[in-house]
């Protein structure tokens, strides 16, 4: 009876096993059917949506959490066609961000509001029209909701006030109409919105008066834009019940009646912009808004008044602008005082008097405009650097003499354009010079700023362009630097400047890399310096990815037949999955505790390695994460075999290794290469991540290294772009594994094959050296301190000291670094068109000159800006002393290292970074902990990499 017990209990499990498995088959075939919807509905596709599992394999913009989506982050891909509703099956759905692909078009499915999990919604810059469906008022967890810069016509829906979560709410750059929707009864509205910090609704057609119950003082708003529409009646004096409020923009529309005078309490505003309406009334006091940087009242029907006194208490005031708004009187001495003051535009008024400015003023001060005024007598100090203009004047009239500020003139632009110090570099067709003088393919598009506080101060932008470098840099983006040029004030009163951001060791961006840079605009991720306030950035198509693929008409199909196999499969294995684990499980085990006594290949036997870190596969598993060993997946060859690039399930990338039969070991042999392998772990030698010993196959597992050779990258081939500071921290990373080997390992090893080829780098351009197979140990030494063996290395590195005796030391390996250091000054192989290159550096070194008059023999890269090359000769220095014929005089390794750290410095480079560039990370970003900047809510922190939905 118990034995029959225990096959009840045995079965139960089985069945429960099974259960569990159609289960999840129900739920990867939900999410399927969905993305096969959209592949059907979408063109131009990515290319990795063509084959695979979408979670498994990778697919670009898909992220996925315990097999199901959760993320679709396809900002600035090309996308075309429409919405299809069958998305609202990805139940377990947090985010969508489709931004900046204008050719998506058509509705808004209301099924949308089905995706009761979502928080960012963000759909910025397409073409979708229609109504904006009523039930995105489901979405009670949305976090984010940005649709604007659509073609989205009808009324704000009400039920948006349901969304007791939301943050940011824009519905800017629409065709909206109707009133403003507030709470009344059961109908909900925007007034209930008590946890939400942003209202942009400029640009719109929004008309009727600004309700009064739209302001309560339970909000938190910092942003209310509400510009540029039809909006009638007068300005709510609720709205001085929000003290939170840092941007207010109710400018062009017809609002009339008096301003309300508690706005002046609202402290924190930077920006107050309410020109070009119909306001009556006197213009109130508001000294109390001591944050004021930007206020703009022009072109209202206010009551005539004298010029405020209570302006020059506004400390932080850097642009006025109070054109025709019946100002009188004469403009006080201390009002360009203001210690920011930088544009005063007080044209079309009746000021009047003595218009007279000494040589005390601001020293940011740009422009006074006071022209078509009474001015009858001017006093400026000689030599003001400032643009004044005074035209229609009684002034200027009567005098007739030539003045330039009488003369008519328009309004300066805000020209800046990044410098270059490079103006004649010519570039690739498409490519663009960056500010530091490489070409590419920057990621563009323009920043549309909303509510700033200055126009045209060129410190300001300057700040911004650093400002914008080193948030992407922080973020792990790969950026090499970013440009800005075009900056104008549009009709709307926005400040527009296009940017160019270029990116770092490689001439284009992949698609990982546009869509993690498109998400930081969109997501309002990167937040400028205050003065610019709120902002909308609007990227340019991207069409420079390598390979870019234009055939995706048979992805609708691949995803159904991939996904329909995989749930086929899942279900036959769970059939008799729980029997078949528990005999598997045991065999594995078995397998795994000596794998070189079941499987050696020329059966002498052998004990279990001793390994650290690395572990055993099967050859049924290599081949599997490698279509078996398919040509497609092979990445080199050379005489020991073939290495092929794989998959493990986990997403590990590897690279496997591969001997022939010719080229093995016998079993003793082999056991030590793993041995000495899974003994050494440094983040500048690659890890070696396990082995197969099965079936006559002798193979090494090792992490892969995406950004291949140092010697493609100095040839050019990788199209990676290795300037002067890259080449010193790959010098530095390499000499630093080699310290390792000699110095730290246990017994130390010699590596004895140092070659460009053999030092590879990560996406990070990390250097990793590579290739132990022909290392020896120290601990084989004899007393001497020398290793007795047949000479093996490659010709052009190999020391000659080495190869006349047979006797191998530490300083073998410091010779072929050396060897490798004249590599990163010259981009030649060491012995190319008959020339040696020790003997070729030698023979046209000048120590008198500069460069040691090696600019023949130097990489033209490196030529062509010679002032960032500090430490060169130190530099080369160094190799030559490191290529001594006899190795008594060479440096060791440690030395060497502590040399190039001193030259890193020198550079002004830190050389404990991390890798040779701040940010060189193409396969998506890297992680770190960081809070979106415009909130304090937990729900908008980030961890681990951008693209992500927002952690629960």
């Amino acid at each position: 009876m118990r034995v029959l017990g225990y096959g009840m209990m045995g079965l139960r499990v089985g069945l429960f096993l099974a259960l569990i498995c159609i289960r999840i088959s129900d739920i990867a075939a939900q999410d399927a059917a969905a993305l096969q919807a959209l592949t059907e509905s979408w063109g131009n596709l990515p290319p990795s949506w063509n084959t695979g599992d979408p979670c498994g394999n990778s697919w670009e913009g898909i992220t996925c959490r315990n097999s199901r989506i959760v993320g679709i982050t396809l900002a600035n891909m090309d996308l075309m066609g429409q919405l299809s509703g069958d998305l609202a099956t990805l139940s377990e759905l947090r985010i969508l961000d489709l931004s900046y692909n204008q050719r998506l078009t058509g509705p808004l499915p209301p099924s949308i509001g089905q995706l009761t999990r979502l928080t960012n919604l963000i759909l910025v810059g397409c073409r979708f029209s229609g109504r904006i469906p009523n039930s995105v008022g489901s979405l009670e967890q949305l976090v984010y909701l940005s649709l604007n810069e659509n073609r989205f016509t009808g009324e704000v829906p009400a039920s948006i006030g349901n969304l007791r979560n939301l943050y940011w709410l824009d519905l800017a750059d629409n065709q909206l109409t109707g009133s403003i929707p507030v709470s009344s009864g059961d109908t909900p509205g925007l007034d209930l919105l008590v946890n939400t910090k942003h209202f942009h609704f400029g640009k719109n057609r929004l008309s009727g008066p600004i309700p009064r119950s739209l302001f309560n003082s339970s909000m938190t708003l910092i942003h209310v834009l509400f510009d540029n529409n039809e909006l009638t009646g007068s300005i709510p004096s609720t709205l001085g019940l929000v003290r939170t409020l840092e941007a207010v923009r109710f400018d062009r529309n017809s609002l009339s009646g008096d301003l309300p005078t508690n706005i002046g309490n609202l402290s924190n505003v930077n920006e107050l912009v309410l020109s070009n309406n119909a306001l009556t009334g006197p213009i109130p006091d508001l000294s109390g808004m001591e944050s004021l940087s930007l206020l703009d009242l022009s072109n209202n029907s206010f009551e005539a008044t004298e010029v405020p006194r209570w302006i020059a208490t506004l400390q932080s005031l850097t642009t006025l602008m109070m054109e025709e708004t019946s100002l009188e009187g004469s403009i006080p001495d201390e009002f360009f005082n203001i210690p920011q003051l930088q544009i005063v535009r007080l044209r079309n008024n009746q000021i009047n008097g003595t218009f007279g400015i000494g040589s005390s003023y601001s020293s940011q001060l740009q422009l006074i405009d006071l022209q078509n005024n009474s001015i009858g007598a001017v006093t400026v100090a000689p030599g003001y650097n400032f643009t004044l203009m005074l035209a229609d004047n009684p002034f200027c009239q009567d005098n007739r003499v030539s003045l330039s500020y009488c003369n008519i003139q328009q309004n300066p632009g805000s020209s800046y354009t990044t410098l270059q110090s490079c103006p004649d570099r010519r570039c690739p067709s498409e490519q663009i010079s960056s500010p530091i003088c490489n070409c590419a393919y920057p990621f563009t598009g323009t920043f549309i700023f909303r509510a700033p506080s200055s126009f045209g101060n060129s410190n300001y932008f300057r700040a911004l362009q650093v400002d914008i470098l080193r948030r992407l840099q922080i973020f792990r983006l790969p950026v090499e630097s970013v440009a800005i040029r075009d900056v104008d004030v549009d009709e709307f009163g926005y400040l527009n400047m296009h940017l160019a951001v270029f990116p770092a060791g490689i001439d284009y961006f992949n698609r990982t890399g546009v869509i993690s840079l498109a998400f930081v605009f969109s997501n309002q991720t990167y937040k400028p310096p205050e003065e610019y306030g709120p902002y909308v950035f609007r990227a340019d198509i991207y069409t420079h990815f390598e390979g870019r693929s234009r055939d995706n008409s048979r992805t609708g199909i691949i995803v159904g037949a991939a996904i329909g196999a995989s749930i086929l499969l899942l279900l036959l294995i769970c059939a008799g999955g729980y029997a078949y684990f528990q005999k598997k499980r045991a065999k594995k085990a078995k397998q795994q505790a000596n794998p070189f006594v079941s499987w050696d290949p020329q059966g002498t036997g052998g004990d279990v390695p001793q390994l650290k870190g690395a572990r055993f596969f099967t050859l049924e598993e290599l081949q599997k994460c490698t279509h078996n060993f398919s040509e497609a997946n092979n990445i080199g060859s050379g005489g020991y075999g073939k290495v092929y690039k794989g998959i493990l399930p986990d997403g590990q990338m590897i690279a496997i290794k591969r001997s022939q039969h010719g080229s093995m070991q016998g079993s003793r042999e082999f056991k030590n290469e793993v041995e000495l392998l899974s003994r050494v772990h440094h983040k500048n030698l690659v890890k070696l991540v396990g082995f197969c010993f099965d079936k006559g196959e002798q193979t090494l597992v090792y992490e892969f290294i995406p950004n291949g050779t140092l010697m493609e990258s100095l040839s050019g081939k990788s199209g990676i772009r290795m300037d002067w500071i890259r080449r010193l921290m790959v010098t530095l990373g390499s000499a630093r594994g080699l310290q390792y080997l000699h110095e730290l390992a246990d017994p130390p090893i010699i590596h004895r094959d140092i070659k460009s080829n053999n030092i590879l780098l990560d996406e990070r351009l990390t250097a990793k050296v590579a290739d132990f197979g022909l290392s020896k140990l120290f601990g084989d030494t004899d007393q001497k301190g020398y290793v007795t063996t047949q000479v093996k290395g490659t010709m052009g590195y190999l020391d000659p000291e080495y190869f006349m005796t047979n006797q191998l030391t530490e300083k073998s390996d410091v010779f072929s670094f050396g060897v490798v250091m004249l590599e990163m000054v010259t981009a030649r192989q060491p012995i190319q068109d008959g020339k040696y290159i020790v003997k070729e550096i030698k023979e046209a070194m000048d120590r008198t000159k500069d460069l040691y008059n090696l600019e023949r023999v130097m990489d033209t890269m490196l030529v062509t800006n010679t002032s960032m090359l500090v430490g060169f000769e130190k530099f080369v220095d160094l190799a030559l002393k490191c290529v001594q014929d006899e190795g008594m005089y060479r440096p060791t390794m440690g030395e060497v290292v502590k040399e190039i750290e001193h030259i890193v410095k020198l550079a002004g480079m830190n050389p404990n970074a991390d890798s040779a560039a701040p940010s060189q990370t193409y396969d998506g970003v890297s992680g770190g902990n960081f809070s979106h900047p415009y909130s304090d809510n937990s729900l908008f922190n980030y961890s681990g990499t951008i693209p992500l939905t927002r952690p629960e």
